[in-house]
């Protein structure tokens, strides 16, 4: 009798502190999430869907209907991993209350294990709030991809003494809200080894410090299909891109010479011989 698949909660990422590193990735898609369940201890839906799958200049493109379209996408595909979905930009900032009902309705419409917002200080009463209505919060500080616009742009924290401070405040402030993990994003390496070992709370690093209790990476950046730049941070552990565009000039080419599709790839005219 086969073993019933038992969901990594996110009670159980939480416990994973100081312990063997989380490996989480981004997953928008069925196909996607049924590859990496196996691999990953927590998916991702990212905001980032809507720059690597929508072809947005940002994440401000993503909305609430987009999160829990994907969302519900990756929970059919995954059986095992810890799925969160991220919370868009708008969908929380406003009040508590409303940061609650998006989070209760992304949650009830794709079944997934948590929510992610970004911020520090400045959202904890509406991390604890969605603490206290039973959905459990990753937390997002340093480099806040919903803030590019109100930052001047992609700019790495950590690098003064004041903005050190802030971020001191904000993994503070998130960890007390209630935040079950903290992705510290774009930050540089001392500062997030300093904020790892601050908190109770396990941290995910992307583009941070390897002394983070877990990684992240968007799965098109680690797999190599991210058409345009790729951050500095992202190792590159497949080179899809020029697999897809080898793969698209082979068919195109068999389509103008007439040689696909071939006699294996059509259908006779006896009833029950082939299936499509």
């Amino acid at each position: 009798m086969a073993t019933a698949v038992v969901r990594i909660s996110a009670e159980t990422i939480r416990a994973r502190k100081d312990g063997v590193p989380i490996v989480c990735l981004t997953a928008y898609t069925y196909p996607v999430a049924r590859l990496l369940d196996d691999h990953v201890d927590l998916l991702l839906v990212g905001d980032s869907v809507a720059m690597v799958l929508h072809g947005h200049k940002t994440t401000l493109g993503a909305s609430l209907e987009m999160m829990i379209a994907h969302g519900q996408a990756v929970m059919r595909g995954s059986a095992k991993a810890c799925v969160v979905v991220d919370m868009p930009a708008g969908s929380y900032e406003t009040s508590a209350v409303h940061a609650v009902a998006s989070a209760r309705r992304i949650v009830e419409e794709t079944g997934c294990q948590a929510v992610k917002l970004e911020g520090g200080v400045d959202v904890a009463g509406q991390i604890a709030a969605i603490v206290a209505a039973g959905i459990p919060v990753m937390a997002h500080i340093g480099l806040q991809p919903q803030s590019v616009e109100k930052d001047g742009g992609y700019k790495i924290k950590g690098r003064t003494p004041e903005n050190v401070a802030a971020l001191m405040r904000d993994a503070d402030a998130v960890e007390k809200a209630g935040a079950f993990s903290l992705v510290i994003e774009g930050t540089v390496e001392t500062v997030a080894a300093d904020l790892t070992r601050r908190i109770a709370i396990p941290t995910i690093g992307i583009g941070a410090s390897s002394d983070c209790d877990g990684q992240i990476l968007v799965i098109d950046d680690m797999i190599g299909l991210t058409v345009d730049r790729v951050p500095k941070f992202v190792r590159e552990y497949a080179d899809l891109r020029s697999v897809v565009a080898e793969a698209a000039a082979r068919y195109a080419a068999e389509v103008r010479s007439r040689t696909f599709p071939g006699p294996a790839h059509v259908f006779s005219a006896k009833t029950g011989k082939d299936n499509a």
